[in-house]
């Protein structure tokens, strides 16, 4: 995280981060980078006439970052505020702690940063990642926009061609989740008049032949206004503020199965009976035909606007060639979900949706619950402590509850 925003916040050799921001102002121009869990990104957009002065402010953040130290720290400030105040939020509680219950703890879909963690990163650490990661073998560069496409190959080759290759990249590492045992989670937070429940478990990879049927699956089942969750639980009932989930996928990893449920303290144990009811009626009263054609019209209406612009085509084309999918991978897409059928359909729930072997997580007041949340099964307490900043970390650098 702070190597993503450092990286442009830093400035380049030549010149300062506050610098380059000054001159891509003046353009009305950006050059961005981010970090996150799969990949690193570096981006630029600029008016066609500036193309040549803002690409040299990109070749040169791309292949000359400074990493300034001055950077870095606010970059770690920022994480610091974020940490001291992750156990503000009921509802960011329940989703952090939901995928430690999937994933395990120290996985790195799990994994939240400690100022021990966050302290520890140096300027050093910053200089080897991007030495021993950005070089030309190991990107993608897509560009979009008004210009003429061999000329863009031409210019793209002029200042790539001299770039050495790197070592290779890493290959991609089979990370192994270690859910934690299926039962019930609660997090007492006394400050809150409402329960935010998730009820998960281990998900699946779009590569998963499934992926189709479970998409429309979730669509009728849990995915929005005319969705079977909000219409029984919210609109019928009355129980819920927001319901809704599904069987989420990722593309190199097994996604989380997810179902959430945010209620007043009174109904919470109540609620998650209804959504049990829910999961078991799916056999006795499967998704109907009719249910299905408003799934698959809201996934397929939803599906345009990812595609409305020249940008978001490139984007979703990139994102198959970074994890390995056909490149006609949103082509197949809608035809897969218009040959889902009803059997389809009742054959997932069967197959995914199974009440004993997921996680219930409560994060609520416990004292104004119906009734207790170990009227369900035994129940784990869960410790969300933040752990207090090392020794020498300013005390406004490293507040904590």
């Amino acid at each position: 995280d702070i190597y993503g925003e450092v990286w442009r916040t830093g400035g380049t050799k030549s010149q300062t981060g506050d610098q380059l921001d000054d001159y891509l102002e003046q353009r009305a121009a950006k050059v961005e980078t981010g970090g996150g869990i799969e990949s690193t990104t570096i981006s630029w957009s600029c008016l066609k006439e500036d193309f040549d002065d803002v690409f040299r402010v990109f070749e040169d953040v791309l292949k000359n970052p400074e990493f300034r130290a001055d950077k870095i720290e606010i970059a770690q400030k920022g994480v610091y505020d974020g940490i001291s105040r992750r156990n503000d939020d009921p509802s960011q509680i329940a989703g952090r702690e939901a995928a430690k219950l999937v994933y395990g703890s120290n996985s790195p879909y799990a994994r939240v940063p400690e100022y021990k963690t966050v302290a520890a990163v140096t300027r050093q650490d910053l200089i080897e990642f991007h030495g021993k990661y950005v070089h030309p073998n190991n990107i993608i560069l897509g560009v979009t926009g008004d210009f003429d496409s061999a000329k863009m190959e031409a210019r793209l080759r002029q200042a790539f061609a001299s770039w050495p290759a790197g070592p290779k990249g890493p290959e991609p590492t089979d990370i192994k989740p270690e859910p934690a045992k299926p039962g019930n989670y609660e997090v007492n937070k006394t400050d809150v008049n409402q329960s935010n429940i998730q009820i998960v478990a281990l998900g699946i990879t779009r590569r998963n032949p499934d992926y189709y049927a479970l998409s429309v699956l979730n669509e009728a089942f849990g995915g929005g206004f005319s969705s079977r969750l909000f219409n029984d639980i919210r609109t019928t009932k009355g129980l819920a503020y927001g319901v809704g989930g599904g069987v989420g996928s990722s593309w190199d990893h097994q996604g989380m199965l997810r179902l959430m449920v945010s209620t007043k303290s009174k109904t919470t144990i109540e609620s998650i009976e209804a959504i049990d009811e829910e999961i078991a009626d799916l056999a006795k009263r499967p998704i109907s035909d009719e249910e299905i054609k408003r799934a698959k019209d809201a996934i397929l209406n939803s599906f345009i606007f990812r595609l409305d612009s020249p940008a978001k085509v490139l984007q979703e084309k990139m994102i198959y060639e970074f994890f390995g999918y056909p490149l006609d991978f949103m082509e197949n897409f809608q035809k897969e979900i218009e040959k889902v059928t009803k059997e389809d359909v009742a054959r997932v729930a069967a197959k995914y949706l199974h009440r004993n072997e997921m996680s219930v997580l409560v994060v609520g007041n416990v004292s104004d619950f119906d009734k207790p949340l170990s009227s369900l099964g035994p129940v784990t307490k869960l410790d969300i402590a933040i752990p207090p900043p090392p020794p020498g970390l300013m005390p406004e650098q490293g507040q904590h509850p």
